[in-house]
């Protein structure tokens, strides 16, 4: 099945203590989102997916912001069963199209999007969302690339996460609402469940 429609809500967790990514990612699953994308953003993030990974059989946990072909086999290599790009340059698709997991690879243009279309890639990450035109560009782009699908991610609140999901082309959103930093300090893991269980619900 497509990474697409797997959640309606994918969560893009930002990790900086890796010993909270297992409470995270069991908190997240059990309120029905089984898709997590632990961004490469801070030195913990490779030991929160192997983490999460090894205990949480359950999730289905990738990696996000990859950016390089290093970026690319580290996170495989602890464990990520899919990866997501905020952009894609010609080696880097290349890289992605050689790893052998799923991934979304990033595009905010039409051009971009014809370009990855035209390798045959028909699922793509539309970043950043809201600041490259949000609900409106999405529709728009649907009239002449009807064949493409989007997990649109950046700035979705889950106010306007219903927006993108109505769209033909939309299959999933990112959203990072759903692990608010204060609470994984306080180890709130209650919250975030109730955060997924209701975004989980939004489809």
């Amino acid at each position: 099945m497509s990474l697409l429609d797997l959640a309606p809500v994918i969560p893009v967790v930002v990790i900086e203590d890796a010993e909270t990514a297992v409470p995270i990612a069991r908190a997240l699953v059990a309120g029905g989102l089984p898709v997590i994308e632990v961004t490469l953003r801070t030195k913990a993030a490779r030991e929160a997916i192997a983490r999460i990974a090894a205990e949480v059989p359950e999730a289905n946990v990738g990696a996000g912001t990859i950016r390089t072909t290093d970026d690319i086999a580290a996170s495989i290599a602890a464990g990520a069963r899919f990866l997501v790009s905020p952009g894609t340059t010609l080696s880097l698709v290349e890289a992605l199209d050689s790893s052998g997991v799923p991934y979304l690879p990033g595009a905010a243009t039409v051009t971009e999007v014809m370009a990855l279309a035209e390798r045959g890639i028909k699922e793509l990450k539309f970043f950043p969302a809201e600041a490259a035109g949000g609900v409106p560009y999405l529709k728009a782009m649907n009239g002449p690339l009807p064949d493409v699908r989007f997990c649109p991610t950046g700035g979705i609140r889950p106010a306007t996460a219903p927006d993108y999901l109505a769209l033909p082309n939309v299959g999933c959103v990112g959203g990072t609402w759903l692990t608010p930093a204060d609470a994984l300090a306080a180890g709130d893991w209650g919250r975030v469940e109730k955060l997924a269980s209701e975004a989980a619900a939004l489809r």
